[in-house]
């Protein structure tokens, strides 16, 4: 039996539609909150509804919130959302990167994680398998504990790093997996770190073609895209109106790049809409409708002069191969 698994329980791959595959809608990351940081909190369900309303206005059906434990989710205030506009959410399970975990625990999780005072401190005493029960527990009865069961597990490593902790965590999340049979995402930062991330998966027994690899147009080298591609892992291209990082015509050329060697089927797109700088109805960014009202019609019109079918690549972009990535296959 295959499904996906969201905030409002277990649905039909085909039941999933039009998807952005890497995004955070409501979230106060316990480390930017206390470094001050007010861009990297999205702290305002009913501005965030906004968004996901333009999303919606546009023909989108399903987000993945890929926001974690360690990245300050608001899983009541995300299912509301999911509600109140009708978009269906996926929730994510595991964990973020280690500068994150130096942030002290909310007493909200406390509960949960026990008498630690910091992330890195838990986790530092944790087994791997303790926090694979851990992970586990989040995908099969509900994060945080509620009843909002995770629809992916997640793991990140640092910049041309992997900490021994992430590690442990990574090891963890493989092992989650391999439980719950619930899909992988990793947070390569900047791009990197996915060959060694890749190792440590097969040392685990994971077979790749249930993990995407997030932040890929973060690093655009097309012979890195097309090795990882080979593994038969997803990779996803969530910087989408990120012009500080690339132009948009970068991130084509290597996305066309990876269709051209065959690989149009392991491709997600996603803004990874993180400050309220990105968002239209925070402070007057580019929004969650930038990708499909902006993005969507100039990515056509480039592959279409490239000889490729345009309209083809966006529907197994954003419907058939979510479809296939958040897909539990018991």
């Amino acid at each position: 039996m295959s499904f996906i698994r969201t905030f409002h329980g277990d649905i039909h791959p085909s039941k999933l539609g039009t998807t952005y595959s890497h995004e955070h809608i409501v979230c106060r990351p316990p480390y930017w909150v206390e470094h001050s940081a007010d861009d990297l909190l999205l702290d305002d369900k009913e501005k965030s509804k906004l968004d996901v309303l333009d999303f919606k206005n546009l023909g989108g059906q399903a987000i993945v919130d890929a926001t974690a434990i360690d990245y300050g989710r608001d899983v009541l205030a995300v299912k509301e959302i999911s509600e109140e506009t009708g978009v269906t959410m996926i929730g994510t399970a595991g964990f973020n990167k280690s500068f994150l975990w130096k942030a002290t625990i909310p007493e909200h999780l406390k509960k949960l994680t026990g008498d630690y005072k910091t992330f890195y401190e838990w986790i530092d005493a944790k087994s791997i398998n303790e926090l694979a029960d851990f992970v586990i527990k989040e995908i099969e009865e509900g994060l945080e504990g509620t009843n909002i069961r995770g629809g992916q597990v997640k793991f990140g490593t640092g910049y041309n790093r992997i900490t021994p902790l992430e590690e442990k965590t990574l090891r963890a999340v493989a092992r989650a997996h391999h439980e719950t049979k619930a899909p992988l995402h990793s947070h390569t930062e900047a791009g990197t770190m996915g060959f060694e991330q890749i190792e440590l998966l097969k040392s685990e027994g994971v077979d790749l073609e249930y993990i995407s690899f997030g932040h890929m147009d973060r690093n655009p080298d097309p012979f890195y895209h097309e090795k990882i591609a080979q593994t038969g892992a997803l990779l996803c291209f969530d910087g989408i109106s990120k012009i500080k990082y690339a132009p948009e015509s970068t991130r084509i050329d290597c996305i066309l790049e990876l269709v051209k060697k065959g690989h149009e089927d392991q491709i997600l797109v996603s803004g990874d809409t993180a400050r309220k700088t990105y968002y239209k109805h925070y402070d007057h960014g580019l929004g969650l409708e930038n990708i499909l009202g902006k993005w969507v019609p100039r990515f056509i019109e480039e592959a279409n002069q490239k000889d490729f079918d345009g309209k083809k690549l966006i529907d197994k972009f954003f419907v058939q191969n979510p479809a296939r990535c958040f897909t539990f296959k018991k």
